[in-house]
């Protein structure tokens, strides 16, 4: 940004560069929007969150939205209009404060990227919320329903202790095999 002569007030020198639009889309349709704003030669940004499903076979990562219904873009030539966005197949409307779109600075978009590589290389360990000293419950397992204490938490198994016929005993099981009690 830098200050026009003589009246100290700030010119944009390439606003369609460093500021983004957000726009909010139809419910699950955020990847259908991206599709359609990048063959209508907008650049679009979708923020994904990697999560780890549990399943049966053990956990699936999986990568949703970062922010559901919302996706990010800008013109790619500074003479590309953006009303055409709302009619976009995917997108519900442009996010508006009043009349005037919603702006979201690159700095912002940049630390939005930064989050979501980080966590697109983490391992279910680093994002697991098993920590040893917690009490769960076993599921799954012939031992369903007991409660015991984590031990230690690999990125493979989780080491309970359980009170099994009045002895201490320390069982090896998947993530996906116990869940966090209240208490």
């Amino acid at each position: 940004m830098t200050l026009a002569p003589n009246d100290n007030l700030p010119i944009e020198e390439n606003p369609a560069q460093d500021r983004w639009y957000l726009a909010y889309t139809k419910p699950r349709q955020e990847q259908i929007a991206l599709v359609n704003l990048e063959q209508q030669a907008f650049e679009a940004y979708l923020p994904l969150y990697k999560k780890f499903k549990k399943t049966e076979q053990g956990p699936v990562a999986l990568f949703e939205p970062m922010f559901p219904r919302y996706i990010l873009f800008r013109p790619s030539r500074p003479e590309q209009s953006i009303s055409v966005v709302r009619n976009t197949k995917g997108i519900a409307t442009i996010v508006r404060f009043g009349f005037e779109p919603a702006l979201i600075n690159d700095e912002l978009v940049r630390r939005i990227r930064l989050l979501e590589e980080n966590r697109s290389h983490a391992t279910l360990l680093e994002l697991s919320n098993l920590k040893a000293g917690q009490t769960v419950r076993l599921k799954h397992t012939a031992l369903g329903g007991i409660e015991g204490l984590i031990q230690s938490v690999s990125s493979k198994r989780v080491a309970v202790l359980l009170e099994i016929l009045g002895r201490p005993t320390v069982v090896q099981v998947e993530h996906h095999q116990v869940e966090v009690t209240d208490h």
